[in-house]
């Protein structure tokens, strides 16, 4: 057999044996729910055997599906609740002010609402998840051979998981998560971070509030500061504004205003096209909307901001029909703007008094 086979193309005899083979595995399997999604990772899968993809290869495919799918379904029994990860040195004592940083804003975070996603390691992952307490963690660990045993809050019950690899780990730390608190850390700290402000900067991730949280008188995310705006954003390699998106604070009363402000009046976006939806609590004025065209007018491609009703697409889709929109059709490459803007629409006077729970992810 030639190691090296193709898989079937479409409209071949073969392939309509894989197809019809597949469908059989399904009903067999008694497999209703979204059967075109997991015939693809069927088909996948018998493509990985016929191109010959070595052991190793095939070991690291099938072991990151088999933790994909523990994870998620550690986390579908809670997919309504909002969640804030929080990252930090897995060194860090329990009597360093940086853990009494972490106890509080998990404990804050939580008294109003939120789950609280670590690492589910020792350090700020175990301040982190000891603040919010049991009922409000979830706990994604990482197994290393000279790593202590995820923390006492979490190690034992249903609301860990732990993972081999890193990329899958880091992919459960961000997906369902709708803020991010990073304290000081060392290298898988500030892989953490840095992965955020890519996705950020990329747009690969809807806009979500991450703070940079120190102790008091703390200077490393100043030093961190001042990297990016001298090397990164001073030679051109980001651009100007970039770290705008997060907040830098020592305070953990501004961390958790942040955290939970980001959602006062957005609740979401969408894509229609080149235009995105902007969804709003509540309906700005026209007034207010003025003023935005001015104060953002950077922002844009072309046109303005306009207030409207749920574009046809959403109409189709029943897609967050009673919130106010704004539509409007921006640079694409504007993501720190996008922020500003957000922060903005939250500070209008016709904004609600009161901070809401973001939307499920």
């Amino acid at each position: 057999m030639d190691v090296h086979s193709e898989a079937a193309p479409e409209n071949t005899p073969e392939k309509s044996r894989q197809d019809n083979a597949i469908a059989t595995l399904l009903e067999t399997c008694e497999v209703d729910w979204q059967k075109k999604l997991v015939s693809r990772i069927i088909e996948t899968g018998i493509g990985l055997g016929l191109d010959g993809t070595s052991r190793l290869n095939l070991k690291i495919s099938a072991a990151a599906l088999e933790e994909m799918r523990a994870a998620f379904r550690l986390f579908a029994p809670f997919s309504a609740a909002p969640k804030v990860t929080i990252f930090g040195s897995a060194r860090t004592t329990a009597d360093d002010p940086l853990s009494g940083q972490a106890l509080r804003v998990s404990g804050e975070l939580a008294a109003q609402g939120w789950m609280v996603v670590t690492g589910a390691g020792p350090g700020i992952m175990e301040a982190a998840s000891t603040g919010a307490g049991p009922e409000h963690s979830l706990g994604v660990s990482i197994r290393l051979p000279f790593e202590e045993q995820p923390t006492h809050e979490i190690a034992g019950n249903d609301r860990l998981v732990s993972m081999k690899y890193f990329f899958t780990r880091k992919l459960m730390l961000v997906k369902e998560s709708r803020g991010f608190v990073c304290l000081p850390g060392g290298y898988g700290t500030m892989d953490e971070t840095f992965e955020l402000l890519t996705l950020q900067q990329t747009g690969k991730m809807v806009p979500v509030p991450i703070v940079l949280l120190d102790r008091p008188g703390g200077t490393f995310w100043r030093g961190f500061e001042r990297f990016v705006l001298e090397h990164l954003e001073g030679d051109s390699m980001i651009s100007a504004g970039d770290l705008d998106r997060v907040l830098i604070t020592e305070s953990v009363d501004e961390a958790v205003a942040e955290i939970t402000g980001f959602w006062r009046n957005y609740d979401s976006l969408r894509w229609v096209g080149e235009q995105l939806v902007l969804r709003l609590r509540a309906a700005p004025t026209s007034a207010e909307v003025q003023t935005l065209n001015e104060q953002f007018a950077g922002l844009l491609h072309s046109g303005r901001i306009e207030q409207t009703d749920p574009l046809p697409a959403e109409a189709a889709d029943n897609d967050e029909l009673e919130l106010a929109r704004l539509v409007f059709t921006p640079r694409r490459r504007a993501v720190g703007e996008l922020h500003r803007l957000i922060r903005a629409v939250n500070e209008l006077s016709s904004a609600p008094a009161s901070c809401a729970l973001p939307p499920a992810s």
